[in-house]
């Protein structure tokens, strides 16, 4: 696969171990696209960077920790320093860690606001500059139906989530001068890691079963990532919604 308008791009992913961002790259990378991998399991990303340049792409690995700013920025710097540019930051990096409020579990509800939120605006400020700089770029942001839907036992993950929505249209409506592209994608049910978080026995118990019954592959969200980004650049495409088919919520 190639697509001329992905093929050179040079694409930032945060939570690329696993998931989402393990698919995105992979997709990314076959439509010619180097890519910059960020996440904390530092051995995940450097096997998946050695993975697509056997396979001929370019790419690199950055260990990151999203709730660092400092590490943030290293990130994006890194991607400048090494390819001269940044043409995409994909805020993919997420924490869903589900419990009803009265569990109180405070050091939960602390997690996701520093990864699910914090985690974005600190992509969105190491970014920035360069995309102003170069008075281009796109910068894709992760929410999920959670952040139009708020359900029993996932107040504060749905909260970060539409705070991601908040954020991404309050980016949309300031970067028109620097001729940047806002996308936020939010996701349904789809099959990754990201229901292991969850400590409460209950909630994890309701969540596995119900992903087991309609969760979809991460390619879908690979493949929504790489719509956005084809587009032409006088086509900005600023929020997908998708859902498994058999998704009620």
């Amino acid at each position: 696969m190639s697509n001329q308008n992905i093929s050179g791009k040079v694409v930032v992913i945060t939570g690329a171990s696993s998931g989402l961002g393990e698919a995105t790259a992979r997709h990314l990378a076959a439509a010619g696209a180097i890519v910059v991998l960020a996440a904390r399991r530092e051995d995940r990303i450097n096997e998946l960077a050695k993975e697509l340049t056997d396979g001929g792409a370019k790419a690199i690995a950055v260990k990151t920790d999203v709730t660092d700013s400092v590490q943030v920025k290293h990130l994006v710097d890194t991607a400048v320093d090494t390819f001269g540019r940044i043409d995409v930051m994909l805020n993919n990096a997420g924490l869903m860690q589900q419990s009803p409020l009265e569990a109180f579990k405070v050091d939960e509800w602390d997690n996701m606001i520093d990864v699910n939120i914090k985690g974005v605006l600190y992509g969105i400020a190491a970014a920035l500059p360069h995309m102003k700089r170069q008075h281009s770029g796109q910068i894709i942001n992760v929410s999920s139906v959670a952040g139009h839907k708020v359900t029993p036992s996932g107040a504060v993950y749905c909260a970060t989530k539409h705070a991601v929505r908040a954020i991404s249209e309050g980016l949309r409506t300031e970067v028109k001068a620097y001729n940047l592209r806002t996308t936020v994608i939010s996701p349904g049910a789809v099959a990754t890691e990201l229901p292991t978080h969850i400590t409460h026995e209950e909630s994890h118990e309701g969540i596995n079963e119900y992903y087991a019954q309609v969760a979809v592959a991460p390619e879908s969200f690979a493949r929504a990532v790489a719509f956005a980004i084809e587009q032409p650049e006088d086509v900005d495409i600023n929020e997908i919604l998708y859902r498994p088919t058999k998704q009620e919520l």
